[in-house]
């Protein structure tokens, strides 16, 4: 159960928290307008959404990953101040992500506005996603203002969380072309793509407060539990989600043919879906169809039901971390907010 305490403990920390990583982060995008390069800051700083028609809270997004950096520090017993500028990193590398994700499934549109690459065109937009990279990277340097051995921690662990994450999306982009796809592959695909990141906000939130390795661990696995679970619940939004809640098309996900996790518990189970989805063409007119027989199969029932055995891993995770009392509770809804969007 969500308390009044906890959203409140959340809404407090976010009111203070969210200028503090917008002003970090504009600082280091900053860095990337030299004389020649005028256009380059303005580029990342539309994709960001502070410039251009559409700028504004909703065109920059939640700051999810940022936050989970600010209040895992705090939880651990540190100041979130002093690990904005892992804070402002992750939320780079996440950026970076975006800007060639969109590129790679030749996406129009994001949060309501046209994507990079349709504006300024796919070659600048990949340096553009460049630039984030690397200003990820230089961000950690900030660490050092507070403490050498923070920093030489957090600078351990950004690289590999980069690899990951492009590994996840490398797969994705290969299941396209899979006919069969396990659901092991499945997990390890969102291992990377998703939930390597948030598992490395937390830990560089705990490794911020210098606590132990024991409790990164479990801040750690807390993010990863948790990453897990959104995409799952993701990908139940991706069929049977509303269009306002979404942005996208009604079944997105079914006509775009994605083997996402209901549309591989559905194989699985060998009814009528399993029957259905290896010759049907994507088309608007079956496509409600479709999502009937995989529901009365019982594959949302199924991802419904993983999603909330990985978030109960996730809570337990916190619980063995032994978080603060006002940013655990904080944590705890952060966590409730990502898997109970609606439908």
């Amino acid at each position: 159960m969500v308390s009044t305490n906890a959203i409140n403990e959340l809404e407090n920390f976010r009111e203070a928290m969210l200028p503090a990583i917008e002003e970090v982060l504009q600082a280091e995008v900053d860095k990337a307008g030299g004389s020649g390069t005028v256009e380059l800051r303005e580029m990342l700083r539309y994709h960001l959404g502070w410039e251009g028609e559409g700028s504004g809270r909703k065109a920059q997004g939640k700051r999810i990953r940022p936050l989970l950096v600010l209040l895992a520090a705090e939880a651990a017993g540190g100041k979130w101040e002093d690990v904005l500028p892992s804070a402002a990193a992750v939320e780079l590398l996440h950026n970076f992500s975006l800007i060639h994700d969109d590129i790679q499934d030749n996406s129009s549109m994001r949060r309501g506005r046209p994507t990079l690459w349709t504006k300024w065109g796919i070659p600048q937009s990949i340096n553009a996603g460049d630039s984030l990279f690397a200003l990820a990277h230089d961000s950690l340097k900030g660490l050092k203002k507070h403490s050498t051995d923070v920093y030489a921690n957090s600078i351990e662990v950004l690289p590999l969380t980069s690899l990951k994450l492009t590994q996840g999306q490398y797969m994705d982009l290969a299941f396209e072309g899979k006919e069969e796809v396990s659901i092991q592959e499945y997990w390890e695909m969102v291992g990377g793509k998703t939930a390597v990141l948030l598992a490395t906000c937390a830990e560089l939130g705990a490794i911020g407060a210098q606590a132990s390795k024991e409790r990164s661990a479990h801040f750690r696995l807390f993010g990863e539990k948790l990453g897990l679970a959104f995409q799952a619940h993701d990908d139940i939004l991706g069929i049977w989600g509303s269009e306002n809640q979404t942005g996208k098309s009604n079944h997105s996900d079914l006509l775009s043919r994605k083997k996402s996790l209901p549309v591989l518990f559905g194989l699985a189970k060998g009814g009528k879906f399993a029957e259905i989805w290896p010759n049907w063409k994507p088309e608007e007119s079956s496509v409600n169809e479709l999502a009937r027989a995989l529901e009365n199969d019982g594959a949302r029932g199924q991802a419904t039901d993983m999603v909330g055995a990985l978030t109960q891993e996730a809570l337990t995770a916190l619980d063995l971390a032994k978080p603060e009392t006002a940013a655990g509770e904080a944590l705890k809804m952060l966590g409730f907010e990502l898997v109970q969007r609606n439908y």
